[in-house]
């Protein structure tokens, strides 16, 4: 069997990993522990879930993988990628073979014409022929995502993506539905968008990629999603939770607050918070959410 091959980051070409018939899914993470070899070599401001990678990168926890492929789009996947380079150049790690997938954003012609050649150059690479990804973005299921679960008002979870359901959980002690993304739901994103008649399957995926929300850094207005979220989902309140580390997202705060304000939206503003939760915050939105439905 051939080694496998994994992933880091959002808007990554999903249909083209799958293609490969070897990919695993994104590495995953744990922040409830001591990461003494991660500590020694990132600095403070990379997000948790880098450090937890780097953990079990230094440990050999992933050396069974051929190839990890790191997305552009997200600060924290590029940083971290040039590091596991820099630490695997100096002998200090071994593993997997580090890629980058060179995602553009940027909406202007040329951005698209950039990405597709990126993404044909990692087809090369992982030797994923035209025919084989034209199959696997037929197969993909690229539909909506799917409404939460359960009875109960709803309320919106924007921001920085949690690391699991935490959040949820608590949104769910008030007998409130909590919508919104987990990190590795983010990750999992990928936007509906069939492909053009006559176009080459690159085409279509550099399409699709580029209108994945779940970018940190990107163009969309993010003012103008949120309003529209909140009058898909009907939602009746709204939590806008950032981490210490996320420096990127958090500038939409204000824009943010100001549009649900607007909206008659009720908003709880967390900010520079624990990324595992552990500061609180599970019980401020659980208080928030039961005051709101007072």
């Amino acid at each position: 069997m051939k080694p496998m091959i994994a992933s880091v980051g959002p808007v990554l070409p999903l249909p083209l990993l799958r293609a490969t018939g070897r990919y695993r899914g994104a590495l995953g993470w744990n922040v409830e522990r001591e990461m003494p070899f991660a500590d020694r070599w990132l600095e403070s401001k990379f997000p948790r879930w880098a450090f937890s990678i780097l953990e079990d990168w230094g440990a050999g926890r992933f050396d069974d993988l051929e190839t990890v492929v790191f997305s552009r789009a997200d600060d924290g996947a590029q940083r971290l990628y040039y590091y596991v380079c820099e630490l695997q150049r100096r002998g200090v790690m071994g593993g997997p073979l580090p890629l980058i997938c060179d995602v553009t954003l940027i909406p202007r012609p040329h951005g698209q014409a950039h990405l597709e050649a990126a993404l044909a150059r990692l087809a090369d690479r992982l030797d994923v022929g035209r025919d084989a990804l034209a199959r696997a973005l037929d197969e993909a299921a690229l539909g909506a995502p799917m409404p939460p679960e359960g009875n109960g008002p709803l309320c919106l979870l924007a921001g920085t993506p949690p690391p699991d359901r935490r959040l949820h959980d608590a949104a769910a002690q008030a007998g409130w539905r909590m919508h919104g993304p987990t990190l590795t739901e983010s990750w999992n994103d990928m936007a509906a968008i069939p492909p053009e008649p006559g176009e080459s399957p690159f085409a279509a995926l550099a399409r699709a990629m580029r209108a994945t929300t779940a970018a940190s850094r990107g163009f969309r207005d993010r003012n103008a999603a949120l309003a529209a979220e909140v009058g898909q989902t009907g939602a009746s309140a709204a939590v806008l939770w950032f981490t210490e580390e996320d420096e990127a997202r958090i500038w939409d705060l204000p824009g943010q607050k100001r549009v649900l304000e607007e909206l008659g939206v009720p908003v709880l503003a967390l900010t520079r918070r624990d990324w595992a939760a552990r500061d609180g915050a599970g019980r401020e939105i659980t208080q928030f959410l039961k005051e709101t439905a007072a």
